[in-house]
């Protein structure tokens, strides 16, 4: 074009932006500067775009809790609450899904915010952190455009919580840095069980300072005590119609019920040597980075426990203030470039959503510790200050307050030596950005390779712009020659050798004005698997606060229903009676069975088993009913575990369990997962089989039926 017709990226003063993809720092790997008047400027307009709801993270649900310190972090940390084992601490946990609106429903693929306020007796510490441990971009000067772009498109409002549209794709094609996040966002992390079955992460990289002023770098991780489990994309779409507030309601109803959510809290350590950028293949200040497990190991030292729903969701969960520069000592920021723009924009979301400089005098945000300072005023203030001083130093107040200094528990920063030129730029060991998705890619087991490969499929199936969609084959076929040839598969595309998909993808941000960082060496995790990134190996021995349903009608077998219930409740399981209409229904031993729920009420997908008792006249009964036969096969396809006995077998036949041509007992035996009894002689012994396939989650080994369409 001719460069007056150039369309130059501005400030809102009609300054032309020289570099809109790195943020002001000192050196390469230094803090980034509050001078940037353009990442200020950026970042304030976008926080202030969505009023009163958050602009990300808006629908949300929360609980009170306890974090108990079981072993003392004194030689990492001089963080008073992370002493003295035993130690406890009140807390406030919030999770909540990035991209959809405050009324979008709880089942949509994204990541999950896992938010958590320590009410420490040296002040409030936030841990404002995420189900998946990178994220999408390496600079927080990018965040603005990652959530223009994910959000429903401008000119219609379409689609909701969801990234499956041209803009999205679109950002994320021309942002190579994005390749590992797409990875985790595309698994089944995507789409969580529960809130209760999510690991936690800080996602940042930050430091502890001990007592004699040693600093090191961490990274924060939560382990829930349940595991880590997930839905299947058919399962969660239809969710989302069956009950918008899947997870709210089941977090809710867990606490309720006294099965308090727990997670174990640990932490990763590296020492900041003058070689930490290098020495481990990737930069510890990279936030798109994990640090592996094998490499850098995890050291556990407290428990979360949850076991307080709030009172109000408005005055708890809605007006709760997350901020991660809410520090206490013994804790720090690093230089992380993403780090550093969130301790400027949380802070400045929360003056514009709460309309006041005083929204820590709410009481969800108040702090434990006592408060005294020289602020005064303001929008909603609540404190009632006494007496004529409002200034430091003073005379008139005898000197108060006074600085604590370090001596006396105040907040002293990290004494880091900077001497750098000021920059608009990346370190080189930014620049590796698909060996870590390749690492996570070849961790998975083959059904999660799947769902990845078919997440791709649907979502890049959704853009319109074919040029969008064969720019994303390009990025991942620096990934995995095998994940892109799959996903192109799906899209009608043809995959080159990667020497011709990097040409058309550097033309393409070169056409498009991307600046990247440059590139570094590819690390080499070749032979290497980490193990912490699938989920085929996470906790598998319990059932404990799963749903399980027990189809009914009718004639059912009343001791089967008895001894199936009594062993999932022994368990640790809920089990619920579904039937026909809410009629108390008729038992073979005279007795009659009421309902828990009606069939027309529920789906197969709020429940992760099911149970088919025996009885002729109930199983008939329920073959002439198409939402039994319809639970039964969704519960199959989504690979959940099914039991039935005595005539109930007949029920799973009818249904579409196995092959038409083959539909014997023999048959439905052979699918994992599937516990079919003709002779209940051994009832206890049935329900202990289906306990256990019940404790396995999924069972993706079992063959599903294609006709049956989910």
């Amino acid at each position: 074009m001719d460069e007056k017709q150039k369309d130059y990226l501005t400030t809102n003063q009609g300054v032309r932006v020289g570099d809109n993809q790195n943020s002001l720092k000192a050196g390469e790997r230094g803090p980034t500067l509050l001078e940037d008047f353009i990442l200020r400027e950026k970042i304030t307009h976008f926080d202030h775009e969505r009023i009163p709801e958050r602009a990300v993270h808006a629908r949300g649900a929360g609980a009170h809790g306890t974090f108990e310190l079981h072993t003392s972090m004194a030689k990492y940390t001089k963080a008073g609450f992370l002493q003295q084992p035993g130690t406890k601490t009140r807390v406030f946990v919030r999770f909540s899904t990035v991209a959809g609106s405050r009324g979008s429903a709880d089942a949509a693929r994204d990541v999950r915010g896992f938010a958590t306020k320590f009410y420490t007796d040296e002040g409030v510490y936030d841990l404002v952190g995420n189900n998946i441990p990178v994220f999408f971009i390496q600079d927080a000067i990018k965040f603005p455009d990652l959530v223009h772009a994910v959000k429903p498109e401008p000119h219609n409002e379409i689609p909701q919580a969801a990234s499956a549209h041209d803009t999205f794709w679109d950002f994320v094609s021309l942002t190579p840095e994005s390749a590992h996040m797409l990875l985790w966002a595309m698994s089944d992390r995507g789409i969580p069980r529960s809130y209760r079955m999510m690991e936690g992460f800080g996602v940042n990289t930050f430091r502890l300072i001990n007592a004699q002023g040693e600093a090191r770098l961490v990274k924060f991780h939560w382990k829930p005590q349940l595991g880590v489990h997930s839905l299947v994309w058919d399962e969660a779409v239809k969710l989302n119609g069956a009950d918008p507030d899947f997870h709210r309601r089941d977090l809710w109803e867990a606490i309720d019920k006294g099965d308090f959510p727990v997670w174990e809290f640990g932490v990763q350590v590296i020492e900041e040597t003058p070689d930490v950028a290098t020495r481990f293949g990737f930069d510890p200040l990279d936030p798109t980075k994990v640090w592996p497990e094998s490499i850098v190991p995890i050291e556990l030292f407290g428990k979360l426990t949850l076991d307080r729903n709030p009172d109000n969701f408005f005055a708890e969960t809605e007006q709760v203030a997350f901020c991660p520069s809410h520090m206490v000592p013994g804790i720090d920021f690093s230089n992380d470039p993403l780090l550093q723009g969130r301790l400027f924009s949380y802070l400045d979301t929360q003056l514009s959503r709460l309309g006041s400089p005083n929204f820590h005098e709410l009481p969800i945000n108040r702090s434990d510790a006592p408060v005294s300072n020289n602020q005064r005023d303001g929008h909603m203030r609540h404190t009632v200050n006494k007496g004529r001083v409002a200034y430091q130093p003073n005379s008139l107040g005898g000197g108060c307050p006074f600085q604590a200094g370090g001596n006396a528990g105040g907040f002293v920063s990290h004494s880091e030596r900077i001497d750098a030129h000021k920059i608009r730029g990346r370190s080189p060991s930014f620049g590796d950005h698909y060996s870590q998705a390749e690492l996570f890619w070849r961790s998975q087991s083959d059904a999660e390779k799947e769902h990845i490969v078919s997440a791709f499929r649907f979502e890049l199936a959704k853009v319109e712009s074919k040029a969008i969609r064969r720019r994303m084959v390009d990025v991942l076929t620096n990934v995995d020659a095998d994940l892109a040839k799959r996903v192109a598969d799906g899209l009608g595309l043809a995959v080159d050798d990667v020497d011709t998909a990097n040409k058309r993808l550097h033309a393409d941000w070169h056409k498009y004005g991307v600046t990247s960082p440059p590139q570094g060496q590819r690390a080499s995790y070749e032979g290497v698997l980490a193990p912490e990134l699938s989920m085929a190996e996470t906790v598998k021995n319990t059932i404990k606060t799963r749903k399980i349903a027990i189809l009914v009608a009718d004639g059912v077998a009343g001791e089967d229903v008895d001894a199936f219930k009594a062993a999932i409740e022994a368990a640790g399981g809920t089990a619920e009676v579904i039937a026909p209409t809410l009629a108390a229904v008729s038992r073979t031993d005279g007795k009659t069975l009421v309902p828990d729920k009606a069939l027309p009420t529920v789906k197969s997908v709020l429940y992760d088993a099911v149970f088919v008792p025996g009885g002729p006249l109930g199983s008939s009964a329920l073959e002439g009913e198409g939402g039994a036969v319809q639970f039964l096969n969704e519960a199959f396809a989504h690979a959940k575990a099914i039991a039935a006995t005595g005539a109930g077998v007949d029920l799973l036949l009818a249904a579409s369990l196995v092959p038409v041509t083959d539909r014997t007992d023999a048959a439905l035996e052979a699918s994992p997962g599937v516990v079919a009894v003709r002779k209940a002689d051994d009832l206890n012994g049935a329900a202990k089989r289906f306990i256990d396939a019940v404790a396995q989650h999924r069972h993706f080994g079992r063959k599903h039926v294609k006709r049956v369409p989910v």
